[in-house]
């Protein structure tokens, strides 16, 4: 008697679905969160509205609200969005509700800018901004150390300040959840408070945050403990990371493949693997999909979710990515900036059926 071997699935593609707990993206394919500089007081405006709003309308399973301040001094400018009071909920369920409806996932990444805190925004110069120019001080960090020439030195956070640094994580975390948001981001990545803690080049701290791995590592455990105990059990938690610093001495790695290991039952659901951002003088080698051997490598050894992100631009080199088992999530930033509706270019150029919006299907 003849045997039939047994069949094989198919590797997911950019276009299955994919579920995180009890939250199904209709796609692989995530607006990567990206500071817009456009809010007032914290505030969402009617940019981010019509900005989240056009990538939902062009087809992305996630989008992924810009780094969102937890306490006002852990903005990067006076302009960002926050979450430290209640009157920030509505302008952001606003948002959360129309994404919603055009059937992709609202996420929301949560953040304290640290010692890069205090700045103009990028087309005002970016520079480090005093009291007197509408900044604030002193701005916060592991360790007295200067991001760089012409930025002001950091105050170090003691041991009841760090305290406050998690809570204001956790209570950002419920008021994401009040504005209706499904997935939770916390921003670990590109030399910003959490990350300036996990890189040796930033935390020459002796204390119980700093020297060894586990030490300079403890702040964001505690942070992804706090949110994941206020964060609904059906709904994911993502952390974002710098998987290198770029430079001899620094975070690499071997590193964010052992944090993985120690978030993933913490329940982070999915690492997003970014770098750099944490050292002026880093040189990281652009190219496309620079970054995604990280991504690869931490999926690989630990089992955890993996998201891919920079310079991913073309929609057979984000669909290789998922088929491949790189990664499981493709995050795009200038690219979806340029382009809105890229998902549905993807899908015809990548032979994939998908639903549009009914208003856009005439003509």
């Amino acid at each position: 008697m003849s045997t039939q071997p047994d069949s094989v699935p198919a590797p997911p593609h950019l276009f299955a679905a994919l579920s995180l707990r009890e939250v199904t993206l209709k796609n692989r394919i995530a607006l990567s969160p990206m500071c817009q500089y456009s809010a007032q007081d914290g505030l969402a405006t009617d940019w981010h509205l019509v900005h989240l709003g056009a990538r939902a309308l062009g087809g992305a399973g996630l989008l992924l609200v810009e780094a969102t301040a937890v306490t006002p001094e852990g903005r990067i400018s006076p302009q960002d969005l926050g979450l430290w009071k209640d009157e920030q909920v509505e302008p952001l369920a606003r948002v959360v509700r129309f994404v919603r409806e055009q059937g992709a996932v609202a996420g929301i990444q949560l953040a304290h800018a640290g010692r890069k805190a205090s700045l103009a925004r990028p087309w005002e110069g970016g520079a480090p901004l005093g009291p007197e120019d509408g900044g604030w001080a002193p701005v916060r960090a592991a360790s007295p150390i200067p991001f760089d020439a012409g930025y002001p030195t950091p105050a170090p956070l003691d041991t009841e300040e760090l305290g406050g640094v998690v809570d204001a994580f956790v209570k950002g975390a419920e008021r994401a959840l009040e504005a209706g948001f499904q997935l939770v981001e916390i921003h670990g990545a590109h030399g910003y408070l959490l990350h300036s803690f996990l890189s040796p080049l930033s935390n020459r701290r002796t204390d119980d945050y700093g020297g060894s791995f586990d030490n300079r590592t403890r702040l964001l455990r505690e942070v992804v403990v706090g949110v994941r105990e206020v964060w609904p059990a059906e709904l994911p938690l993502l952390l974002r990371i710098s998987c290198t610093d770029w430079m001899e001495g620094g975070w690499g790695p071997d590193d964010s493949v052992d944090l993985a290991r120690m978030v993933g039952p913490l329940g982070v659901d999915l690492v997003d693997c970014s770098s750099g951002g944490g050292h002026p003088a880093a040189s990281p080698p652009w190219g496309p999909g620079f970054q995604t051997p990280f991504a690869e490598r931490i999926r690989r050894e630990t089992g955890i979710p993996t998201g891919a992100v920079g310079l991913i631009t073309d929609p057979i080199q984000a669909d290789h990515i998922v088929r491949t088992g790189q990664a499981d999530l493709v995050l795009l930033g200038r690219q979806l900036l340029r382009e809105p509706a890229w998902p549905f270019r993807a899908a015809r150029e990548l032979g994939q059926d998908v639903e549009r919006p009914a208003q856009y299907l005439r003509g």
